[in-house]
């Protein structure tokens, strides 16, 4: 559906994106990741051909951006972070005025307003200034706007910043529900957003990609090992902890906490182990209970911490 590839954009001296490529399939929802100044927005103007990149191609459907860019525009709709609407407007003559933008005319025009509003949920709001609404509000005229031409591609940018918690979820809601059809883009730095709303996570720094693919992907691959918390029934005895740390696919051995139940450790085992039997063997050996053994994993905001601040990197 969507192709990156090897694209850079430059602003005089200032390269903004370097060398990034990816690819995203029709009906999934990609995140897109990083800090302020990480290349995101540079990105998504370069996809709905607000401007063009300095080197690489971009193609939707096989069409290229820069060759055939009123192609690629009809496939999108584009929602920036500040939704695009005309405050003295009403929402039903904004609306009516994209859709004529959009070259919608006669009945085809009726039924995708008509759609376009019950998806936002605005019919309530059809003879209120636009000026007057909510901020949530707004951002559900501005999808509106966005879906109004039934496109096969959204790319949203930042779409739920300075929203309330119930409006984040109402929007974040709607995003779910259009991406069962389209492909979406979502850039944000909201972390939470990501995790809540997108199957795949593309991290940008300094504008080049850290990492992509699914949180759990990068997390096995950032850490090239996996670590177990185990609940053991018991005392902890002498030496309990070093001997496990000694048995072979046993990277090392954390001993966190005592409770009336028994004693937690937390176990990095090398990947290529199965550490389910290592564990086993070693607590019966020990005379030990297992009473739970869980992975332990780490969160998107632990990766996007350790990609950013850190230097890591990881590309699928």
């Amino acid at each position: 559906m969507i192709e990156v590839e090897k694209v850079c954009k430059s602003y005089g001296p200032v390269q903004a994106v370097k060398d990034v490529s990816f690819s995203i399939q029709k009906g999934e929802i990609m995140g897109l990741l990083g800090p302020n100044g990480a290349g995101k927005t540079t990105i998504m103007k370069a996809l709905t051909c607000y401007h063009y990149p300095t080197s690489g191609r971009i193609t939707l459907d096989g069409i290229d951006a820069v060759e055939n860019p009123q192609e690629v525009r009809m496939r999108i709709g584009y929602l920036p972070e500040s939704a695009p609407v005309y405050p003295e407007l009403h929402v039903s003559e904004y609306l009516d005025f994209i859709a004529r933008v959009r070259g919608l005319k006669g009945e085809r025009k009726t039924q995708f307003l008509k759609e376009a509003v019950q998806e936002c949920a605005l019919e309530r709001y059809l003879h209120h200034p636009v000026g007057i609404l909510s901020k949530g509000y707004r951002q559900r005229v501005g999808l509106a706007q966005a879906i109004l031409h039934k496109p096969d591609i959204l790319i949203l940018d930042e779409p739920t910043t300075g929203l309330d918690p119930n409006q984040i979820l109402e929007i974040r809601g709607l995003i779910r529900n259009l991406g069962k059809e389209k492909t979406v883009i979502l850039s944000t730095h909201i972390l939470q957003e990501v995790e809540a709303v997108c199957d795949r996570v593309l991290i940008l720094n300094d504008g080049s990609i850290l990492a992509e693919g699914t949180t759990g992907e990068i997390e096995r691959s950032m850490k090239g090992e996996l670590v177990y918390s185990l609940l053991l029934k018991g005392e902890i005895g002498d030496g309990a902890k070093e001997d496990l740390e000694n048995r072979p696919g046993v990277v090392k051995v954390n001993a966190l906490e005592a409770s009336d139940r028994g004693f937690r450790l937390e176990c990095t085992m090398d990947q290529g182990e199965d550490p389910g039997e290592i564990l086993f063997d070693w607590a019966v050996e020990k005379g030990y209970k297992i009473l739970s053994m869980t992975p332990v994993r780490m969160s998107l905001e632990d990766i996007f911490t350790k990609l950013t601040k850190e230097g890591g990197a990881y590309v699928s």
